[in-house]
């Protein structure tokens, strides 16, 4: 009797792209005439490093990178879908995802947008991973990037020492669940309770830009530390806990746990709670700040971090909406790539010339 195997969506390969600049914590101080030192910084946060985007360098020229980078790493596969998770998108209108699959050279594939904010890539992997299963495409690639420098008032304690700009990506191909790269399970949630929690006040439809803002600072990025910082510890435990059980998975068996890297102090206080020896966590907050949705993919391309092919990692994330979300998935036995942003298109526009053919 022959017998039918699961499909699941296998990571075939993983990609990013840094804008060059390194910006550290006393240069963070400089610019905004911030109120602290850079060791209030890093007690508080575990950060000491971000990048910032160059002006003319957008979320758009850092996801091409990053794209470019997984498919380079995935050995030149042509994907069927883009798939862009990011808050910080080129416009309001149109989505961010077409010009980036245009400018990969992937002529009509279908593309768009998926706006879950820090949890935006776990959002965009389940979703593509779905559609694997259900056989609407086959090779999905998934890009992370983040431009938060052009949301964050740089004058503002609560933000501006957290955020970075980056993009990370993974394409995806059908396979079965027991090989290297695999997504095993899935967890989705939301509650938009908390939508005031983690909010750009002014510039949508409740408040628009053609009328006064509701505040003087209503275009920039606001935060409730303290309520974020409870309700994200609650949420990724929680939903951590729902996709190893999803997954059949014990925490003790977990080899690599990635969580959103928002705040060290938040990571530890997760892997804690789940019983994940240190040794198993990882993550990049030191060197690159909080890149929102691209945190959990960069840290996946991050070459000190790269485990055995096949073992169990968990990834989870909680962002404003409030959303979050975990993956269950087998470490993928590819290497990453890296690219930096292409400067022949970094002013934000379509290419000058003819993108790059696959």
């Amino acid at each position: 009797m022959q017998t039918t195997r699961t499909t699941t969506a296998v990571v075939s390969g993983v990609g990013s792209c840094l804008p060059p600049p390194v910006v550290d914590n006393e240069a963070v101080i400089a610019r905004g005439a911030l109120l602290t030192d850079a060791d209030w910084i890093r007690g508080r946060t575990g950060i000491e490093r971000r990048r910032h985007a160059p002006p003319g360098t957008s979320t758009g020229d850092l996801a091409v990178g990053a794209g470019r980078a997984a498919l380079a790493s995935a050995g030149g596969a042509r994907p069927d879908l883009v798939l862009l998770a990011t808050s910080t998108p080129d416009h309001p209108c149109p989505a961010t995802a077409p010009e980036v699959a245009h400018r990969l050279g992937l002529a009509t594939v279908a593309a768009f947008n998926v706006s879950a904010v820090c949890s935006g890539f776990l959002y965009a992997l389940a979703v593509a991973t779905g559609l694997v299963r259900g056989r609407m495409c086959a090779t999905p690639l998934v890009i992370a990037a983040e431009t938060y420098t052009a949301i964050v008032d740089p004058s503002d304690r609560t933000t501006a020492p957290i955020f970075g700009d980056g993009a990370g990506a993974v394409l995806l191909r059908s396979g079965v669940p027991d090989e290297p790269g695999a997504v095993v399970a899935t967890d989705l949630g939301a509650d938009g309770s908390g939508r005031a929690a983690i909010t750009i006040p002014g510039g949508g439809a409740r408040h628009p830009r053609h009328l006064p803002p509701p505040a003087p600072d209503a275009h920039f990025f606001h935060m409730e530390g303290r309520a974020v910082y409870a309700h994200a510890v609650r949420r990724m435990t929680r939903s951590s806990e729902a996709v190893l059980r999803r997954a059949g998975w014990t925490a003790d068996s977990v080899r690599a746990f990635i969580g959103h890297q928002a705040n060290q102090r938040i990571l530890d206080s997760v892997g804690d709670r789940l019983g994940i020896a240190p040794a198993h966590r990882f993550g990049n907050i030191r060197e690159l700040g909080n890149t929102a949705a691209a945190s959990i993919p960069l840290v996946l391309a991050d070459p000190a971090v790269q485990r055995a092919p096949g073992e169990r990692c968990l990834l989870t994330a909680f962002g404003g909406g409030f959303t979050w979300a975990s993956a269950a998935l087998t470490w993928p036995g590819v290497s990453p790539l890296a690219e930096e942003p292409d400067a022949a298109t970094s002013l934000g526009t379509a290419p000058s010339v003819p993108p790059r053919p696959l």
